[in-house]
């Protein structure tokens, strides 16, 4: 949790130092994503339960225990997400001699994750636009970050690095998106599926 700070007022440099050291998943997760994974989690939770959402028709106001089903659903997706990315990574870094373990390549996307998760505040008054807007904006700080690290990380030159951060992006659109559309469907439509 001490580096959230760092990578909203200086990600230069601890994008840096998270690259150097060798945390452990379990330290990971226990400690980082599987608390800043429950922020949008938690916040969509009372969005939907108080407010309810509004894709066009009137507001869909779901129940506690619907919500609740769903949010479990939802924190699973986010953090097979960042499994997902943590794997992309690693298989894109094959071909580099330095190539860090599945597990650094977990963590790291972890840390990269990070903005979005912070984003996901926003849901607790879950207007869709406003919701697509910020977590967008979370997004691109999160490219952001990846394009700072990825070559301190894979210890390759700026150049190659940009291609790579780019690849990584590219396939993280594609599953955010993916999980987006799920999670829309998913949270607007509950009360139909509980």
């Amino acid at each position: 949790m001490s580096h959230i700070w760092g990578l909203l007022t200086h990600p230069d440099r601890e994008m840096h130092d998270i690259t150097k050291e060798n945390e452990s998943i379990s330290d990971h997760f226990g400690h980082h994503v599987l608390l800043l994974a429950a922020i949008p989690v938690v916040c969509t939770f009372i969005g939907t339960t108080l407010f309810g959402w509004d894709l066009g028709s009137g507001p869909i106001v779901l129940d506690h225990v619907t919500a609740f089903l769903l949010g479990v659903l939802f924190y699973g997706a986010i953090l097979g997400a960042v499994a997902i990315m943590g794997a992309v990574i690693h298989w894109l870094a094959r071909d580099y001699p330095q190539r860090p373990s599945l597990q650094r390549c977990m963590v790291f996307a972890g840390y990269i994750a990070t903005p979005m998760f912070l984003s996901g505040i926003i849901a607790l008054y879950p207007l869709v636009w406003l919701c697509i807007l910020v977590a967008a904006m979370g997004y691109l700080y999160s490219g952001y970050l990846l394009f700072l690290a990825v070559p301190c990380f894979l210890n390759i030159g700026k150049e190659e690095g940009l291609r790579v951060s780019g690849s990584i992006f590219a396939i993280g659109v594609l599953v955010t998106e993916f999980w987006i559309g799920v999670s829309v469907v998913i949270w607007g439509f509950g009360h139909h599926l509980f």
